[in-house]
């Protein structure tokens, strides 16, 4: 897939105020400060369309990006870590479910896992939940060019291993850096795949 234009939306803290649902969707989340700014960028070539932070929590609410005219790329709040007080933590925790519930033209929702730690609670939980509520997900695994191939190898496994104690199988698995662009194309292969389904007329009778 070939990005020719990617446009910033609107930012909303309640589902209800996303844009109409007319074109797939596809949500991006992640730990906090796990780089998914900084990959939404690469993938769309543009290093200013979602705001980047070194401090956790930059990203506050429900972010649309309108990609190629023809489907939308959503920058969710992290989850985890953040210097929030926890009644904010609570109303980002509603606003992200009910999102990922209720809202109909979501077609996957691409959880980041940092590639540089062994297996977390807090992303195998978010996982796990998806996993409860029938929310379909692949996993993306952030900075892979911080650590050694091996390295990034080893976290994945032993991550892959973590699900299979609870998970029959396993979903897709991207490894990604946004600083080298591995991982681009695959992601938005990944996406374009769908997007032919989405679009795909429905036969004749």
């Amino acid at each position: 897939m070939i990005i020719k234009s990617a446009t910033f939306l609107q930012s909303v803290a309640n589902w209800r105020q996303c844009p109409e649902a007319h074109l797939p969707e596809y949500a991006f989340i992640g730990r906090s400060n796990v780089g998914k700014s900084s990959l939404i960028n690469m993938l769309v070539n543009n290093s200013k369309l979602a705001k980047t932070s070194s401090k956790p929590g930059k990203t506050q609410t429900i972010n649309h990006f309108l990609i190629n005219k023809n489907w939308y790329l959503v920058d969710l709040p992290g989850y985890g870590y953040a210097s929030i007080s926890k009644a904010m933590r609570d109303k980002w925790q509603k606003m992200i479910s009910d999102y990922l519930l209720y809202r109909e033209n979501l077609q996957i929702v691409f959880v980041l896992v940092d590639s540089r730690l062994e297996p977390q609670n807090i992303d195998i939980e978010f996982i796990n939940n998806l996993g409860e509520q029938g929310i379909p997900f692949a996993i993306i695994f952030t900075k892979a060019d911080k650590v050694s191939g091996n390295k990034v190898q080893g976290n994945v496994q032993r991550f892959k291993n973590r699900m299979l104690q609870t998970w029959e199988s396993l979903p897709p698995i991207l490894i990604s850096s946004s600083e080298t662009k591995q991982g681009k194309e695959d992601i938005l292969q990944f996406i374009e795949q769908i997007n032919q389904q989405y679009y795909k007329p429905n036969p004749t009778n």
